[in-house]
């Protein structure tokens, strides 16, 4: 049976050229950003991008779409549960 009242989850999609370009579908909400780090939330859950230089190229959450450039070090999927202190802490304390 289908429910209409819900939307649909977003495709979820990374796209790695080299080390100096991302593109990120399905993002929902970005939460901190620098030119070090870059925290979203996605259809997939919260992605954590670490770098040097990273900039933001092109933000469309109506369509769901990140663009970053920079020399790109990770790119991490945080669990959700709990606030402990850890990695976020120390990337952005």
């Amino acid at each position: 049976m289908n429910d209409y009242n819900t939307m649909p989850q977003a495709a979820h999609r990374l796209e790695l050229i080299g080390r100096e370009r991302l593109t990120v579908s399905g993002v929902e909400d970005v939460d901190r950003f620098d030119e070090t780090g870059i925290v979203m939330s996605t259809s997939a859950g919260t992605l954590v991008v670490t770098g040097e230089d990273l900039h933001i190229g092109k933000l469309s959450l109506d369509g769901g779409e990140l663009h970053v450039d920079g020399r790109i070090d990770s790119v991490t999927y945080e669990d959700e549960g709990p606030a402990r202190g850890g990695f976020f802490s120390r990337l952005f304390g």
